[in-house]
């Protein structure tokens, strides 16, 4: 009993101010859910009863999360030492919103983790609602599925099917990434939050393949890294086309035209680019549903500043404690400051946008 009103309380802390009381509600029922599912890994590898291959993934969900303390230097606590099966692709579904002529997405905040260009729901059903509600504002919507998120160190996240089902791969990258949140989160910053923990995710998958000498792994993850990097680029430049027409003068009808011609170019090029390289088009599904501005705002909030940050790790020579003490003090700059010294920090547009192919490419 205890727990419980321990929990509705951090919860209350987390989800009051500007949300709704039916909001708080599903949130806090939604993440009991979460808890209430979860069992100690030890304890479901030592059952008889458990299947060998929910056995086989969770003993290498411990080998990963052991290696996130001991050679990454994330937290070493509760988290993902437990495992809940929610029996649903999800645990939570974003909505992400974002006027019809900008690519800003909507804040909404709450107290502790402040404002996030994002709201998430526990049912997909409440998301697409919000979402519907959004749409008759005039605002761009996307819905995304998401397979993990962090409680900052509140409470002891438990690992959930709905990412354990992707793979290891997809584990240690979910893990490295969300435990990365536990080690710095600035509130009202979501760009900052999510590239951070993003070039930890990207440098965690490096070495954790290459402590397991995975060759073939290091070259899949190469090829993935790849496509993501040259994916996410030329989004970034169409970003700037929609930009300059939304800043333009031209009428709201000239600029809807102008919108859905460079989205559908956008797809156009896209296919057209990997029928020439030869690649199978892995983001074709992406763009071709519901492709709006919120859809693409939601891809920059976890990439804008990764180059930034890869670049500060390079500098300061791959020391991950090092690094996390550089970025926690660019954390601590009031936003104008230190969005001007993330500014200074961006490498030069002709250098690589990443060095995890490099560093992989070398083994």
């Amino acid at each position: 009993m205890a727990k419980t009103s321990t929990l509705i309380f951090l919860m209350a802390v987390f989800l009051s101010g500007c949300t709704s009381l039916g909001y708080y509600s599903q949130a806090v029922g939604g993440h009991m859910e979460v808890m209430r599912a979860s069992r100690p890994i030890a304890d479901i590898i030592k059952d008889e009863t458990t299947d060998p291959a929910l056995r086989q993934k969770l003993e290498e969900v411990r080998i990963v999360r052991d290696f996130a303390s001991r050679e990454l230097g994330l937290p070493d606590n509760d988290s993902y030492r437990s495992y809940a099966d929610l029996q649903r692709p999800f645990v939570t579904w974003n909505v992400f919103a974002a006027p019809e002529f900008s690519l800003q997405t909507e804040n909404w905040c709450m107290l502790v983790v402040g404002c996030v260009g994002y709201r998430g729901f526990y049912d997909q059903r409440d998301a697409e609602l919000f979402a519907s509600e959004l749409r008759e504002r005039g605002f761009d919507t996307y819905v995304g599925g998401i397979p993990a998120y962090s409680t900052l160190g509140y409470f002891s996240d438990p690992v959930l099917n709905t990412f354990l089902r992707s793979g290891s791969l997809e584990v240690a990258r979910l893990i490295f990434h969300e435990l990365a949140h536990q080690i710095l989160y600035v509130e009202d910053d979501t760009v900052f939050n999510e590239s951070f923990a993003t070039a930890v995710e990207n440098e965690g998958l490096r070495r954790w393949l290459a402590s397991k000498a995975s060759i073939d792994g290091g070259r899949s993850l190469t090829a993935q890294h790849q496509r993501k990097v040259a994916f996410f680029e030329l989004v970034t430049s169409y970003h700037e086309r929609l930009q300059e027409v939304y800043a333009s003068d031209q009428s709201d009808a000239a600029k809807r035209l102008a919108k859905t011609e460079i989205m559908t170019d956008l797809k156009t090029t896209y296919l057209h680019q990997q029928k020439e390289q030869g690649a199978p088009p892995v983001y074709s599904h992406w763009l071709e549903h519901d492709l709006n501005n919120a859809k693409l705002a939601s891809l920059g909030l976890y990439t804008q500043l990764l180059p930034t940050f890869e670049a500060v790790l390079e500098a300061e020579r791959y020391d991950l404690p090092q690094f996390y003490r550089r970025v926690a003090m660019l954390g601590e700059l009031p936003y104008s400051k230190r969005k001007a010294a993330l500014s200074e920090l961006q490498p030069h547009p002709a250098a690589p946008s990443s060095n995890l192919a490099a560093h992989i490419g070398a083994w």
